[in-house]
């Protein structure tokens, strides 16, 4: 039977190059069915404690929940906004943690992170590793891509060195799954 792969760049651009490299992972990963959501399809007002008060949660949350829960691991791409997560994703994450306590449904995830820049969205990487840590007691590969313009082209890893340290993490993400 073939796994559910969720993946998704953890961005709101229509332009995303996390969601491009979100994509490309997934679909390296064998017998996997992948859906590949936009983080434009799960807009939702700005979480706050008296919003959930007054309205209740969000189908859009009840439903991207939902979608975790029916994967079997997940794939997520984190773009860097001023050295943390983005606006779009940290409002879903707000939004979905208050559904139930395992927000990530404990699947097996892999976190990457790219950029224009040498540094690859280190950063917001080492946040969300570190943050989901604690969010989810499974197995989580990590990789960043420095450079996306440079080493990324055609659909695929094209510097040597990262392609292998790549193919690495993916091994070691699907023998988690």
């Amino acid at each position: 039977m073939k796994k559910k792969i969720l993946a998704f760049g953890a961005s709101n651009s229509s332009t995303s190059i996390n969601r491009q490299l979100a994509s490309f992972a997934a679909n390296q990963i064998q017998d996997a069915e992948v859906t590949l959501l936009d983080l434009n399809d799960y807009e939702m007002p700005i979480y706050g404690i008296d919003k959930e008060k007054a309205t209740g949660i969000p189908e859009k949350a009840i439903a991207f929940k939902q979608l975790i829960k029916d994967s079997d691991a997940l794939v997520i791409s984190f773009a860097e906004h001023n050295g943390a997560y983005s606006a779009a994703f940290k409002n879903i994450l707000d939004w979905i943690s208050r559904i139930e306590k395992d927000v990530w449904a404990n699947n097996p995830m892999l976190l990457l992170a790219t950029s224009p820049g040498a540094r690859g969205g280190s950063t917001v990487l080492e946040i969300a590793t570190n943050k989901f840590k604690f969010m989810n007691q499974n197995s989580i590969e990590t990789f960043s891509l420095p450079s996306f313009n440079d080493n990324f082209k055609e659909n695929t890893i094209t510097d040597d060195s990262l392609a292998t340290q790549f193919n690495q993490v993916l091994q070691t993400f699907q023998e988690a799954i």
